[in-house]
C-alpha cells in the first residue's frame, strides 16, 4: 500500500468514525479524538483515551501528558512528532459517571464499540513497532490481565507487530512528574524500541 493510498483510508475510516454512535461516550463528547500523526509511520503510540484538553481540541495527548509524550519524541527519540502515529483505543473521552469532569478508563462495552476503529488504523499505518501507553492500551494489545509493571519492558506483538508496552505519560506525572524515577523506566523501553529499528 503506497502512502497515498494509505491516506485515503485513514481519511475514509475517520469520516466513519466521527459519526459514531455505537456507545454511550458519544452522547458526552465533544469532540471525536481519532489519532494524528504519519500514515507511513514506523512508530506508532497508542493511549486508552483522551483527556479534557483531547476532547476539547480533537487531537490526541495534547494536554500535560501530551507534553510529556512529544518530550520523548523530540528531544529523546530524536524524532518529529508529526513522523509518529498518535492514537487511543477508544476515540473520545470516557469520564466517571459521564459527568465529563474527571477521566477514567474505557469500560469493557466502550472498547469492544471502539476498539475494530483502532485495529484498523494499525493495519492500515502497519508500524514497525507499537508503543503500547500505559495498562489499559497493554492489555489490549497484548490480551493480558497483568498490570502494567509487570507488563512493561517485555516485547508482546499485535497482528504480528511487535509491542512495547511502558508506562503512560499521565501516570508518570502522577507519580513525581519530570523527577520521577518512572521516567527512566519509559526511558529503557524506549531504547529497546530504538534498538529494534536500528535507530
Amino acid at each position: 500500500m503506497d502512502n497515498n493510498e494509505q491516506s485515503k483510508k485513514l481519511d475514509n475510516l475517520k469520516k466513519g468514525v466521527l459519526l459514531c454512535e455505537r456507545c454511550k461516550l458519544s452522547t458526552t463528547r465533544t469532540n471525536v479524538v481519532f489519532g494524528e500523526g504519519s500514515s507511513e509511520a514506523e512508530i506508532m503510540f497508542i493511549g486508552e483515551g483522551p483527556g479534557k484538553t483531547e476532547d476539547l481540541t480533537g487531537r490526541p495527548f495534547v494536554g500535560r501528558a501530551g507534553a510529556l509524550l512529544t518530550s520523548i519524541i523530540e528531544n529523546g527519540m530524536k524524532l518529529k512528532r508529526e513522523n509518529v502515529y498518535i492514537a487511543n483505543i477508544v476515540k473520545c473521552r470516557p469520564s466517571v459517571d459521564y459527568k465529563m469532569q474527571k477521566d477514567r478508563p474505557p469500560d469493557k462495552e466502550e472498547l469492544k464499540c471502539c476498539s475494530p476503529f483502532l485495529t484498523e488504523q494499525i493495519k492500515i499505518i502497519n508500524p514497525k513497532v507499537i508503543i503500547a501507553l500505559g495498562s489499559p492500551s497493554s492489555k489490549f494489545l497484548l490480551n493480558s490481565n497483568i498490570g502494567i509493571t509487570k507488563l512493561r519492558g517485555n516485547w508482546g506483538s499485535f497482528l504480528k507487530i511487535p509491542v512495547m508496552p511502558t508506562y503512560h505519560p499521565s501516570y508518570v506525572l502522577r507519580n513525581g512528574g519530570e523527577k520521577s524515577p518512572l521516567k527512566k523506566d519509559v526511558w529503557e523501553d524506549i531504547k529497546k524500541v530504538l534498538k529494534k529499528l536500528n535507530v
